[in-house]
């Protein structure tokens, strides 16, 4: 080992699971990423990667400061869905297990995670990874780890960590810059600083349209998180974590690393911070429009072209939180009132978009959205439809939290409905990138109405085009609806607000 030319073990796991929604399968982690070796080293510097931004991140501030080795095990990452099947969970811990163990002695172990997953039968698949990599490295080897702000958090987790980096902003536009930070994090730890990590968890489970990090109460925690940075204060994650895991983890949690081991430093402010969030809690609940409403709105928008365009969300079908990206309540909707200059996607249905490729551009024919598809929320839908264009699917996106990202649809077709223009695709993904419309040559500053399919990733992607106040979240049926109390919780703390109004909460006392 040597701090002039470390050796850092590089690895992922990286998955959003909703406890509601169909398990997640090996062949959904092969659509997204489930890479080894020097695969990894060649996304992480290709400049469109695959993986999520902070590998990048990592590798060019790592590349930067200096000589090191990356000693590349895996990196297995899939669209948000249900939890891991247990055979897939089990082998890829057991393949790191040994691969780890093949190539001690490493410097260090960098992971670029989630920290929302869920696995059949285990709630904390993070935390089995984390203790995994910990037992197998040893006390001594410094592990640093980056996260989604919806991340559930154990101490498990915590325990078994050096460095805690949380995404600071939602829509996630930081992730690649979070990588970068915890690369410097790392040199520090090289370099012979040591650290302790702490966490103050609270019953505050937000739905999750509340925690955008522009404005609001979700915002000025991490911006207050943020002004505490500084001497022994290395890290402040705000971690709102991910409702819909149903797990035993969730709760709004501030976690603390401080530097020269400053254990009561790193717990004071996470207590701090916990008791800010308490205070706030009321300031969570948000409305939204409903499906009558929003229907009413877009063909009012369509008629008249002095009014401003705008965004209808569909966030309780967003894929990025577990939905399956296919309900049809808005779409039918807006076909009964006939509402024009409408684009919609993106629409998750293979078979409608083989039918569509089979038929050819210029095809006119029935559309069965969802015809071998049966969900609960996947409703069947019959219109008649011309496709306009076909595509692969394939493109690399241009802004928000897929700048600079590869990414595959899958095969993929614009269907015109009669002033509704519908993009299908085949592998499933939210809709949060213009050039998921852009490749079929839709111009999206010239449509009066988008519905996306995304609960806010979008509005890193779409900004350049509507403002906040041209957006509006509509209450609709789906895996992901924000009412929480549409779902049967099994396994969430209770009581927990503003699921449950009487809840309290007592500050822990830190010793």
């Amino acid at each position: 080992m040597s701090r002039d030319n470390p050796r850092i073990a590089v690895l992922g796991f990286a998955i959003e699971c909703n406890r509601f929604a169909p398990v997640t399968t090996a062949q959904d982690f092969e659509h997204d990423a489930d890479i080894r070796g020097n695969r990894i080293v060649s996304e992480a510097r290709s400049g469109k990667s695959i993986t999520l931004p902070d590998l990048p991140g990592f590798f060019t501030e790592m590349d930067r400061t200096g000589a090191w080795t990356p000693v590349p095990l895996r990196v297995a990452l899939a669209q948000p869905g249900g939890p891991v099947e247990e055979n897939f969970f089990k082998a890829y811990l057991a393949e790191i297990e040994a691969s780890l163990a093949s190539v001690l002695p490493v410097d260090a172990i960098f992971v670029s995670c989630h920290g929302a997953a869920l696995a059949e039968g285990t709630d904390d698949p993070d935390g089995d990874l984390f203790e995994l990599l910990r037992r197998v490295a040893g006390p001594d080897v410094p592990i640093v780890s980056v996260f989604d702000l919806h991340a559930n958090v154990s101490r498990r987790m915590t325990d078994n960590l050096d460095v805690f980096v949380g995404y600071l902003e939602n829509p996630h536009v930081d992730i690649y810059e979070r990588g970068v930070e915890a690369a410097k994090h790392m040199r520090e730890l090289l370099a012979g600083t040591r650290t302790a990590v702490e966490m103050v968890k609270i019953p505050l489970v937000p739905p999750q349209i509340a925690l955008l990090t522009a404005r609001g109460p979700y915002a000025d925690l991490v911006k207050y998180g943020q002004t505490k940075v500084g001497g022994d204060i290395l890290n402040v994650s705000v971690m709102a974590g991910f409702a819909y895991s149903d797990s035993p983890k969730n709760g709004l949690t501030a976690v603390v690393t401080a530097r020269n081991a400053n254990r009561k430093a790193a717990a004071d402010l996470a207590l701090d911070i916990a008791k800010r969030g308490w205070v706030a809690k009321e300031r969570f609940k948000r409305a939204m429009m409903s499906l009558a409403d929003a229907t009413q709105l877009a063909a009012s928008v369509g008629r008249d072209r002095r009014r401003k365009a705008i965004v209808l969300a569909d966030v309780a079908d967003n894929p990025g939180g577990g939905g399956r990206g296919n309900t049809t309540y808005l779409l039918r909707a807006l076909k009964a009132a006939r509402a024009q200059g409408v684009i919609l996607g993106v629409f998750n249905d293979g078979a409608l978009a083989a039918k569509a490729h089979e038929l050819g551009e210029g095809a006119i024919f029935t559309a069965s959205f969802n015809s071998e598809e049966h969900q609960e929320f996947s409703l069947p839908f019959d219109c008649e439809a011309k496709v306009v264009k076909l595509s692969d699917g394939k493109f690399v996106g241009r802004r928000g939290v897929l700048k600079n990202v590869s990414a595959d649809m899958g095969p993929s077709a614009l269907l015109d409905l009669g002033g509704i223009q519908v993009v299908v695709i085949t592998i499933r993904c939210q809709c949060m990138d213009p050039r998921q419309f852009e490749i079929f040559d839709l111009d999206i500053a010239q449509a009066r109405v988008v519905v996306v399919k995304s609960r806010g990733h979008f509005r890193g992607g779409f900004d350049e085009f509507f403002k906040p106040e041209q957006i509006y979240e509509v209450d609709c049926p789906g895996l992901t609806s924000p009412v929480l109390a549409n779902f049967t919780w099994t396994k969430l703390p209770r009581p927990v607000y503003p699921l449950d109004e009487e809840t309290t909460w007592s500050p822990p006392e830190l010793g």
